[in-house]
């Protein structure tokens, strides 16, 4: 067995954090899902990076233009993530069949600019859903506010959903409630709950770069010892917090009539410090129930020399005494998250907008005359 199959045994599933025409065209791709990689998940700065970083695209924009000169930008976007998301969940449908939906899936995110925008975002995830039509989809909503009473909904929907943008404990515990609520409301009507699947995206490494920083300037004895640590401390407290809702009697019940738990996911689990270990934040976060979505220098170097044993639950006492000591620091943990959120929204925004110029500048150009 590879690593990534040995993580699989271990409760751990590893997903792809990039998407692009030409990985899923070449069948790179479908080589990953034979190494064992049972999942894809995407989001405005992948696409931004695939569609704007390549020529790859351009046949299908041109056929846009031509049957419509002005067409939006906004829409064109649309139109072309979905077509990727389409073949990639084709690709990944071996993988959904095996797992009997546990996994396979395929997320796609709700446009940035409606992060703040209920009624909008749930707008969209219905719109997203007819158009892939595939069941093996998931639709990436941010866990902001406006966000949570929209995975509720859409979870009540029967929508699969991918949580993103988690950074707190706080703000995980009310995803999770929401999803526990939506499927609470379908079996209250008597609707089938063995369908609908949802991952909890817990944003990792961008702790780090964050607390970091703050430690830096504090220019105290021994805070150097906490560099590189609270990431990993703050996930560990996530993984409780995930066990004692889907363990509660609350869940029993759903779990009873077909329901299956939320898991977890880890993501930004690219190791950003290059002082600091490749597979920081895959190692040292494997546990039953979980996934870990990573982008392709880790994906590689997980095949390469992880040492998958199960470490999530490891010395939790250590990790509160990370987290307490970070706060005797004098670092507001709640700010440092809640900006977290703040500047991921931000940054996917401007992704999303440099993507929109980039399709507004190749409409121009495909609807001039040759």
């Amino acid at each position: 067995m590879n690593n990534l199959q040995k993580l699989e045994q271990l409760g751990q599933s590893i997903w792809y954090d990039n998407i692009s025409r030409g990985v899923i065209l070449k069948g790179e791709l479908k080589k990953m899902v034979d190494e064992g990689c049972l999942g894809v998940t995407s989001n405005p700065t992948i696409f931004d990076k695939a569609i704007s970083g390549s020529a790859e695209y351009d046949s299908q924009i041109k056929e846009l233009v031509g049957a419509n000169p002005h067409v939006d930008a906004a829409q064109m976007i649309q139109s072309l993530m979905v077509k990727d998301i389409q073949m990639a969940c084709d690709v990944l449908k071996t993988v959904f069949d095996r797992t009997k939906g546990r996994d396979g899936y395929v997320s796609i995110e709700v446009t940035p600019g409606k992060a703040r925008d209920t009624q909008a975002t749930m707008e969209e995830v219905r719109e997203l859903w007819t158009k892939v039509n595939r069941k093996n989809l998931m639709v990436k909503i941010p866990a902001t506010n406006e966000g949570l009473p929209a995975v509720e909904q859409m979870i009540y929907e029967g929508k699969n959903i991918n949580v993103t943008l988690i950074f707190s404990v706080e703000r995980y515990r009310q995803v999770a409630n929401a999803y526990v609520a939506g499927l609470e409301r379908r079996a209250k009507e008597g609707k089938p709950l063995d369908h609908v699947a949802s991952v909890a995206s817990v944003f990792v490494s961008r702790i780090d770069t964050l607390v970091d920083d703050l430690l830096a300037k504090k220019d105290a004895n021994g805070l150097k010892s906490l560099m590189g640590k609270a990431a990993v401390a703050n996930t560990k407290m996530v993984y409780l917090a995930f066990k004692e809702i889907f363990n509660s009697t609350r869940f029993a019940a759903l779990k009873a009539k077909g329901a299956v738990v939320q898991r977890p996911l880890w993501g930004s689990t690219g190791t950003k410090n290059p002082a600091y270990s490749d597979l920081l934040y895959v190692d040292t976060l494997i546990g039953p129930h979980t996934v870990n979505t990573v982008p392709p220098p880790t994906y590689t170097a997980i095949l390469d020399h992880s040492k998958p044993a199960l470490t999530v639950e490891s010395d939790l006492d250590g990790a509160r005494k990370v987290l307490s000591d970070i706060a005797g620091a004098g670092i507001d943990m709640k700010w440092v998250l809640q900006k977290l959120e703040d500047d991921g929204v931000a940054a996917f925004e401007k992704s999303f907008d440099g993507l929109y110029k980039n399709l507004v500048g190749k409409r121009a150009q495909f609807a001039r005359p040759a």
